[in-house]
């Protein structure tokens, strides 16, 4: 049976509030982020969710980049305690498997000849990496999940970092988003 919140009942007084708590919500990147020289994942400032205690979310986003080859990009998110999912990744492996390189299927999750695109499903305490192919060509990574809160509510946060440390910028653009959609 399909998962749908609020639930409506006959004779409920219809609220601005309670109409706006069933639509989706939308982060948008306002402005660009640049990091270099770290590794430590830390909340992006505008890809953020205030979370409900008990509730369970749908989301979705794009996200956009640029990096250094040797900088890359690790994607993670902070959740309250007690929070548990998954979320998918549709991105370029790390390493980049390049244009002139032989494409291989790989079954482990790193490896010297690089994905030509991340599939795995993670759980939603768990980062990923992805690759880059230098400052100034644009990547992106497509990203889902469901987040099913425990008792404590909070905010959840995308984090982001270098995958290793560069002096060049590694940079989210403007536009990156994430949806998040209440169903239960």
């Amino acid at each position: 049976m399909a998962e749908s919140y609020p639930s409506f009942a006959g004779g409920q007084r219809i609220t601005g509030a309670l109409l706006r708590s069933g639509q989706p919500r939308t982060a948008r990147k306002t402005a660009d982020t640049s990091r270099s020289a770290s590794t430590t994942t830390t909340p992006d400032p505008h890809l953020q969710f205030d979370v409900e205690a008990n509730a369970v979310y749908t989301w979705s986003g794009w996200i956009k980049y640029d990096a250094d080859v040797l900088g890359d990009l690790i994607l993670d998110f902070t959740a309250p305690a007690g929070a548990l999912g998954e979320w998918y990744n549709l991105g370029a492996g790390n390493p980049v498997t390049g244009a002139s390189s032989t494409p291989t299927l790989r079954v482990d999750t790193q490896g010297v000849s690089g994905y030509m695109i991340r599939t795995e499903t993670n759980d939603v305490a768990q980062s990923r990496s992805f690759g880059a192919l230098g400052v100034g060509i644009t990547m992106a990574v497509s990203i889902g999940g469901v987040l099913r809160m425990g008792a404590t509510a909070g905010t959840w946060t995308l984090d982001w970092a270098q995958g290793a440390s560069s002096a060049t910028a590694t940079t989210l653009y403007t536009d990156s988003y994430i949806t998040m959609i209440r169903t239960a």
